[in-house]
């Protein structure tokens, strides 16, 4: 029997902040601006973190497909910003939202494909039936030390995928990993914001593990580029995307309905999983959908989506990408610091 998604759901506050407005007080706002390709980003409200997040896209995601929370055998939270060291934020997740506390739970960490390693977790629970469904969650509220490029597009986000094997949305049809020790981004316990190691951050880690991983899925599934409708790949700014894509012999077209970076920046943990989120919100039944997540540090998770008539009943149940995108309100320097914690006394 085939596993796949069952519903999934979003969250990205309504707060943002221009990227010009950072650049007012740090440095040149087009050159930056247009050198990330990215506009705007996601802030989180002052009693936001990434458990809020993770609460509001799992319930989106039951009301989704009006799914009974009692079939909920696992909850993975995958972030790099888990408001305790030491406190699951899975526990607090699956009290929010589950009717029972018969599930298993625990917090992942691979800085931006958490998420995806949670969605690989569900899946091989799922498949082997030792669980009804599975919920997988990438949420993040990044951090980006002040002045630092990272403060340009560190965001805030989540998305919940409800992984199961009937009444699918989308099947999963197969997943590649490749992984390697590559340092190029980290934060040691107890340091406020992570540091990366610049230019390196695209090669070798990057581009290496994001082409390595999907040339390795199309591989094993025997598949091309063109077999897919869509792409979605793991979005730090606006311009690797686009290039990995071009590597890899992916189209823009394929490409433009998950880019949504410009929008609402680097999500982490939750990037890729948002871009599939609104590329499931307009894909038919037939779509195939091609994905590939990064994580510093470093790895890629590759996955071919399927997508299947299902999606047509639960697309309209809970708010769409685009209907978070478009409910912004923005904010100048001095409030974002006091929303984001920078001011330390």
């Amino acid at each position: 029997m085939v596993s796949g998604i069952v519903s999934y759901g979003v969250y990205i506050p309504r707060f943002r902040i221009r990227l010009d407005e950072i650049a007012r007080v740090w440095g040149d706002g087009k050159e930056v601006s247009e050198g990330l390709r990215v506009f705007e980003k996601s802030v989180p409200d002052l009693d936001e973190d990434a458990v809020t997040i993770a609460v509001e896209a799992a319930r989106n995601a039951l009301r989704r497909a009006n799914v009974d929370p009692h079939r909920i055998g696992a909850i993975y939270v995958g972030s790099e910003s888990h408001p305790y060291a030491v406190k699951p934020t899975g526990t607090i997740v699956g009290q929010a939202v589950c009717s029972s506390s018969s599930f298993t739970a625990a917090d992942f960490e691979f800085a931006c494909k958490a998420g995806t390693a949670a969605v690989q977790a569900c899946l091989g629970l799922v498949s082997s039936k030792m669980i009804d469904l599975g919920l997988a969650i990438g949420t993040d509220v990044s951090q980006g030390a002040p002045g630092d490029m990272l403060e340009y597009t560190a965001a805030a986000g989540g998305a919940a995928y409800l992984i199961g094997r009937e009444d699918l949305a989308a099947e999963i049809e197969g997943f590649y990993s490749f992984t390697t020790d590559t340092p190029d981004f980290w934060r040691r316990e107890g340091m406020p914001y992570p540091e990366h190691s610049g230019r390196f951050t695209g090669e070798p880690a990057y581009f290496k593990h994001v082409v390595s991983a999907a040339r390795g899925l199309m591989e094993r599934l025997g598949t091309k580029p063109d077999d897919y409708d869509y792409a979605v790949f793991h979005q730090p700014n606006g311009k690797f995307p686009v290039r990995v894509a071009d590597m890899l012999g992916f189209s823009r077209q394929q490409i433009e309905p998950g880019m949504i970076v410009p929008m609402i920046g680097n999500t982490y943990s939750a990037s890729s999983l948002i871009g599939l989120a609104a590329t499931l919100d307009i894909a038919k039944p037939g779509d195939r959908i091609f994905v590939t997540s990064f994580g510093s540090g470093a790895g890629s998770d590759a996955f071919s989506i399927a997508v299947k008539d299902r999606i047509e009943e639960i697309r309209c149940q809970a708010p769409s990408v685009q209907d978070y995108i478009g409910s912004a309100e923005y904010l100048d320097y001095a409030m974002y610091a006091k929303h984001k914690g920078k001011l330390r006394i």
